[in-house]
């Protein structure tokens, strides 16, 4: 039998939720401080508020969305009454990232504790600090059989993914997320994965150009580069992009100051693996700005990169860190040609004035969300659907959207029984012609 909380529980565990996390904010920015140097204010933007908000919207809406839904019913079916009905999957398992590992853990389990299920969040232990208050908050706030928090490893989250469940949520890279879905597919849980991709950031000639630089400088190097929707390459129009590279240095400055290691609002690369494998994009590159890495703290500078072959290690993988590469273009068939050697992207941005422009890019290329003149600020929408497609990731959540991603939707028919009609019935002899008006005519 599927394990189901009702509703006034589901709501009174969202609201120990919510005050444990605000009482213990200043300890959860701490926290993420000391894994990787992330600043108090995105902290606050990007992890801490964004989690109370979709708490005080969670608990605010909970009892509407759980309510049966009515439905139109088929006249085929007269007379009747269909519902949908929001059931819980049972045991999920929630593993979360490192990038942004408060927010990316609390999300969904508010969304499938509000669904009324039991949920297992596996936090990333990259990021002890913050991996250790979730586990806190979580038994002070949860019975261990409602949810429970395990930390760990691979090897955890390995024997972890051995287990049967009923959903698994996980946030990561491409390559995870295909052990996820091969473990997932054994007993064919459902599954959603919120992935990434190299997200491309089209710039077309009549962009306002310093501001779309200033936006750029902050989409790109918001947690150091360490965000799946961030852009990962520039493609400029050749007429403007000597100007652009200048707005783009100068925003740079602007933001972390002529030596971005001392700024105390430039995070760090989260370990040595990570931070090794950023230095190396940076081989054999023409650096336009920036390019100071040390390995002592895990540090590289904000940097842009002109013109890298396709072919170039950095061209191939998601950067997922402070470098920026930039390709310039002629026409659209150049976009096209690099667009399309890559898998779908979780993210694209254009930056433009030029509306047909805006619209055409939007409508031929497929991605999960993305802006027209800005980066990054779809996903604080909570009315828009945050998810990716193709090798960017399986199913979308947020909001309303994310109680009903841990919902199944049981669909019901009543069936009155004050009028019978026989037609359906066997024998079917002399029937059939009658039948078929029907159908064709409720088609």
């Amino acid at each position: 039998m599927i394990f189901k909380t009702d509703l006034n529980y589901r709501k009174q565990s969202l609201l120990k939720l919510l005050n444990a996390v605000q009482e213990q904010e200043v300890e959860i920015i701490q926290a993420l401080y000391d894994d990787f140097k992330k600043p108090a204010f995105e902290a606050v933007v990007t992890e801490t508020s964004y989690v109370v908000a979709e708490l005080k919207h969670t608990i605010k809406n909970i009892n509407k969305w759980a309510k049966p839904k009515w439905v139109l019913p088929s006249f085929l079916n007269f007379p009747s009454t269909d519902y949908l009905y929001k059931e819980p999957y049972g045991k999920v398992l929630i593993i979360a990232p490192w990038n942004y590992p408060y927010q990316l853990a609390l999300a969904p389990l508010i969304a499938a504790v509000a669904a009324g299920n039991q949920v297992i969040v596996k936090p990333s232990e990259l990021t002890p600090n913050t991996s250790k208050i979730i586990a806190k908050i979580i038994s002070e706030t949860f019975d261990k059989n409602h949810v429970e928090c395990i930390e760990g490893g691979t090897e955890v989250a390995q024997e972890l993914l051995a287990q049967r469940w009923d959903y698994i949520f996980f946030t990561g890279s491409v390559a995870v997320g295909k052990i996820i879905a091969k473990a997932a597919a054994e007993h064919l849980t459902p599954v959603t994965l919120e992935l990434g991709g190299k997200n491309p950031c089209i710039i077309e000639q009549s962009a306002h150009l310093r501001l779309t630089a200033k936006r750029i400088v902050w989409g790109k190097f918001l947690n150091a580069g360490q965000t799946c929707i961030a852009p990962d390459y520039l493609l400029v129009h050749h007429s403007i992009k000597p100007k652009l590279i200048d707005f783009l240095k100068e925003e740079i400055i602007t933001a972390y100051g002529e030596n971005p290691e001392k700024s105390p609002d430039f995070p760090r690369i989260i370990n040595k693996k990570n931070w090794k494998r950023q230095v190396s994009f940076l081989e054999n590159q023409t650096v336009l700005l920036g390019g100071k890495t040390t390995a002592e703290d895990f540090y590289i500078a904000p940097t842009l990169l002109d013109n890298p072959n396709l072919e170039s290690l950095v061209m191939q993988e998601e950067i997922f860190g402070p470098i920026l590469p930039i390709l310039s273009y002629e026409t659209e068939a150049d976009l096209e040609a690099i667009i399309m050697q890559y898998e779908k992207p979780l993210s694209l941005y254009v930056f433009t004035e030029n509306k047909a422009f805006a619209q055409k890019i939007m409508a031929n290329y497929s991605f999960g969300g993305g802006c027209i003149n800005d980066t990054v600020i779809h996903f604080a929408n909570k009315r828009l659907p945050f998810g990716g497609v193709g090798h960017s990731g399986i199913g979308a959540y947020h909001g309303k959207l994310s109680f009903d991603l841990f919902s199944h939707q049981k669909a019901v028919v009543k069936k009155g029984n004050w009028l019978d009609i026989p037609s359906r019935y066997a024998p079917y002899k002399g029937k059939l012609k009658t039948m078929k008006k029907l159908l064709n005519w409720f088609s």
